[in-house]
């Protein structure tokens, strides 16, 4: 693998780059087959290409990179970004314009540039996509499309499971054991309003897992021991003074808080 650079004097010498635009180009022929942009090293996005075909994705150009003896093409490095990345994602596009129009076979899907490319797949590529993707595992089929509709899982199996995983992910064998503050990797995370409402409309009425379930005697027993010489609030409204008012929380579900609200409005 060779590296050409064209290069222009108006960019400076010793300007730091941004990105280079680079095409995969047929020794014998000198025609160009691809063209893509890469913000990383050279020889490290050649070898994610090269991976990437050997992990069997169907395009126009793995397909060619897979039936391609390395020897048989070479790498070459058409520009050097130095200004922007929207500079990058224009040179990618008139790098792809110049070679069609000479007719290059290129094998890009698309017309180059950041962000969505544009491709469209037509009805049939996605239902050939549907196809492969069948039997995969970690694959998502939802309702009756899923293998398991209409099944459930043995007490067996679940004891089993249940055993496997019995604290796998309790005490110094949770990935996040004694992890606090910024060391944990969900420090500084906020929920959208969006996320949170949607989650507790998942969880409301017949949605909750203890809807309609009263704690037997013997938890409740367990659960008091448990919470003993625990500092708690003394009542609901002095939870919704701590963890509402104090916080400047609105909540739809907390009573106290839509009394605060009526009354602020009847006071003005």
């Amino acid at each position: 693998m060779i590296e050409t650079v064209q290069w222009s004097p108006e960019l400076g010498q010793g300007a730091p780059v941004v990105g280079i635009v680079y095409g995969f180009r047929v020794r014998s022929t000198g025609e160009y087959r691809y063209i893509g942009l890469t913000t990383k090293g050279l020889q490290r996005r050649v070898g994610e290409h090269r991976k990437v075909a050997r992990d069997g994705r169907k395009t126009p150009f793995y397909d060619w990179l897979r039936k391609t003896a390395d020897d048989a093409y070479e790498v070459v490095v058409l520009e050097r970004v130095v200004t922007s990345r929207e500079d990058l994602g224009q040179a990618e596009i008139s790098w792809i314009s110049l070679y069609r129009a000479t007719g290059d076979r290129l094998l890009n899907l698309s017309d180059g540039g950041l962000g969505p490319t544009g491709v469209v797949w037509t009805a049939e590529q996605r239902e050939a996509a549907s196809r492969r993707s069948k039997g995969r595992p970690g694959i998502s089929r939802p309702g009756e499309l899923n293998p398991m509709w209409g099944h459930a899982h043995s007490d067996e199996q679940k004891a089993r499971w249940a055993a496997s995983r019995k604290g796998s992910n309790a005490g110094p064998e949770n990935p996040n054991f004694g992890k606090f503050g910024s060391d944990h990797p969900a420090y500084g995370r906020v929920l959208s309003a969006e996320t949170k409402k949607r989650l507790s409309e998942q969880k409301q009425g017949e949605l909750n897992a203890n809807f309609g379930k009263t704690a037997s005697e013997e938890t409740r027993a367990k659960m008091s021991a448990v919470r003993k010489g625990r500092p708690m609030p003394s009542s609901v409204r002095n939870a919704h003074t701590r963890h509402h008012t104090n916080k400047g929380v609105f909540k739809e579900t907390c009573q106290h808080c839509i009394d605060d609200r009526d009354n602020e409005r009847d006071s003005s």
